[in-house]
């Protein structure tokens, strides 16, 4: 993972981003969902492979908490370890910034993305009944938390 750099997202990578979640998802996101997140209230980063985007990620800070909005890897690069460096930076960089919760959303039936979530520390919290679009209705979303005070409990 050494030859991929992290950087903020701007403007000039919407077009690259928006590829990416197109191919990676049934019911994408806009490309105005992804300009509103360049805003003061995201950090919005993207991950850049020898000048190739190969994934993104999409937090907002409110108060001690960090939102995962979105994380997605480009699909031909899923499956070799980047959305679990990806996800290791950011709850890293949480860490650093005595963050005490992170939470998350993932569709019920993404059981792939619930198994990365779940290795990498975070916990069921809830569901939230018909939270995203369906191809029949909605699906529920598992609500999904990492709580970072308690790591620090041990180590202060």
């Amino acid at each position: 993972m050494n030859d991929i750099v992290r950087r903020p997202m701007c403007e000039a990578d919407l077009a690259a981003v928006l590829q990416i979640e197109r191919d990676a998802n049934r019911f994408p996101w806009s490309k105005q969902n992804f300009a509103d997140c360049l805003g003061d209230n995201y950090q919005s980063f993207v991950f850049d492979a020898s000048g190739s985007l190969v994934g993104y990620l999409i937090l907002q800070h409110i108060l001690d908490e960090v939102h995962l909005l979105n994380i997605c890897v480009q699909h031909q690069h899923q499956g070799k370890g980047i959305g679990r460096y990806m996800l290791d930076q950011m709850i890293r960089e949480a860490q650093q910034r005595q963050v005490n919760l992170i939470v998350l959303e993932v569709r019920r039936s993404n059981h792939r993305a619930q198994q990365l979530y779940i290795q990498a520390g975070f916990n069921e919290m809830s569901i939230r009944r018909g939270y995203y679009p369906a191809e029949q209705g909605r699906e529920d979303a598992v609500l999904m938390g990492m709580d970072l005070s308690l790591s620090r409990m041990f180590v202060d």
